[in-house]
């Protein structure tokens, strides 16, 4: 990819003129105010009248400070990845025109969003053993593909690709390549965040809700070319976090947290299911994983769904899901969780 690669000449026109609705707080600069009178809040303090920094100031640094991103390449989502993935849709995307690829099977809310903007979906199959088909994601591709889509570690099938694998698309991919890195934290196969200032195509999705154990908080990110992450901060609703999440997930990433330890626990518990599962009546196969869940198939899919559900333990049926034929999508929980499961497992 060369450094004269801008990616705002992919973005809608509308988008490039947009002037962003702006506060009486983005236009003041200095200190000394005593009466905030700008914004029609209650004057009376509750700890939550007045409305957050919609530009996440604080939080950004704290981000910038652990991934290793520069703050003008971060924007935080108030929806988890989902917000980011809806913005880049209408950012870079005209209504029925224009297209994107995905791989297939992988995340639906990257099929949904682009359904709701008006958006063709390309989907092109995974390869043996869920490889990645670089060749036919590039030959899917026309001028009027705006976005591809990589979710690495993928949903549901659990493998990650190498970022040999993802520089080769990046440097071949039509348009933006949007990488989800949900679930990198448990991958060994690493990131994508050393790669970003040689590829500024590149966008990147991260997430709290896994790893960091913070899914209820609904927060999200992306790390992209600044002019992508100032595009997607002009495009957001001004208020997108509130501001009681802003100061808990600054609290909870930088006072001290079981982070390493629960990673490695999840870790050591996958290894363990998959073992332990693989011997266990019915079961065909257990695809290898890089995240923190396994995909599991088995003779009779809908009855060890149903099975489980009575035993008390939920699991995501992705029986027909394409390319998941006969396949239970099964997260890695606690010891004891995993020891309910396995235990069902044998009852059967």
């Amino acid at each position: 990819m060369t450094e004269t690669f801008d990616p705002t000449a992919l973005m809608r026109s509308n988008i490039r003129s947009l002037v962003p609705y702006s506060t009486a707080r983005d236009e003041f600069s200095g200190e000394g105010i005593t009466a905030w009178l700008d914004a029609n809040e209650s004057p009376f303090d509750n700890g939550v009248n007045r409305y957050p920094d919609p530009h996440q100031k604080a939080l950004k640094g704290v981000v910038s400070g652990i991934f290793g991103v520069p703050v003008n390449s971060i924007f935080i989502g108030g929806a988890g990845s989902d917000e980011a993935i809806d913005l880049l849709m209408r950012i870079f995307c005209v209504p029925g025109k224009d297209n994107i690829v995905t791989i297939s099977p992988t995340y639906g809310v990257y099929e949904v969003a682009a359904a709701i903007n008006d958006i063709e979906v390309r989907t092109v199959p995974l390869g043996k053993d869920f490889s990645l088909p670089v060749e036919a994601l590039v030959s899917a591709a026309d001028s009027n593909t705006k976005l591809t889509w990589v979710c690495s570690p993928n949903n549901p099938t659990g493998n990650a690709f190498t970022t040999a694998e993802l520089v080769e698309l990046a440097n071949a991919v039509k348009g933006m390549l949007v990488i989800d890195e949900a679930y990198v934290d448990f991958s060994e196969k690493g990131t994508m965040i050393p790669f970003m200032a040689e590829f500024p195509n590149v966008v990147l999705l991260r997430t709290l809700s896994k790893a960091r154990g913070m899914a209820s908080l609904r927060l999200g990110m992306a790390f992209a070319h600044p002019s992508v992450a100032l595009a997607m901060a002009m495009v957001k609703y001004p208020y997108n976090v509130n501001g009681p999440t802003q100061a808990e997930v600054i609290r909870r990433l930088t006072e001290e947290n079981d982070l390493e330890e629960n990673i490695a626990t999840i870790l050591r518990e996958r290894k363990r299911l998959e073992d332990e599962i693989l011997s266990k009546k019915g079961v065909k196969r257990v695809h290898p994983s890089d995240a923190n869940f396994l995909l599991v198939e088995f003779e009779n899919p809908d009855d060890m769904y149903e099975m489980l559900l009575n035993g008390g333990v939920l699991v995501r049926n992705r029986n027909r899901v394409p390319g998941c034929k006969g396949c239970l999508r099964i997260t890695v929980g606690t010891p004891e969780q995993n020891d309910t499961l396995l235990k069902l497992l044998d009852e059967q």
